[in-house]
């Protein structure tokens, strides 16, 4: 039961880091253009598949180091600690800003991506 509950615990934590993924796109992105018109129209899909697909791997990034710093860290750390789930919350929104800097970084400034 007990492996059952920690597997439910990390699908939470882990559909939480897919948001944080998604919502860095959306800042990134900003808000869905206006429908175009004639030819042009088959192109409006692009926003939401960029939307999904970019955040989703930027998620799964985020997630995959929260496992690890959760596995060797966290649990052993603030194992008693009554405010752990919001120190976990805080260490996401952390990786988040830090993978999306690098994001950004590598995108934008250096011109890798």
């Amino acid at each position: 039961m007990h492996r059952i509950q920690q597997a439910l615990g990390y699908f939470v934590w882990i559909f939480i880091s897919l948001l944080a993924g998604i919502a860095y796109m959306r800042i990134i992105l900003g808000p869905k253009p206006k429908p175009s018109s004639g030819i042009l129209k088959m192109f409006d899909w692009v926003y939401g598949v960029s939307l999904f697909h970019v955040g989703l791997v930027i998620g799964s990034i985020i997630a995959f180091l929260f496992i690890i710093i959760n596995h060797f860290y966290l649990k052993k750390s603030f194992a008693t600690n009554a405010n752990r789930s919001l120190i976990r919350l805080l260490v996401i929104l952390i990786l988040a800003l830090i993978v999306g800097t690098t994001h950004y970084i590598c995108e934008e400034v250096i011109d890798i991506i």
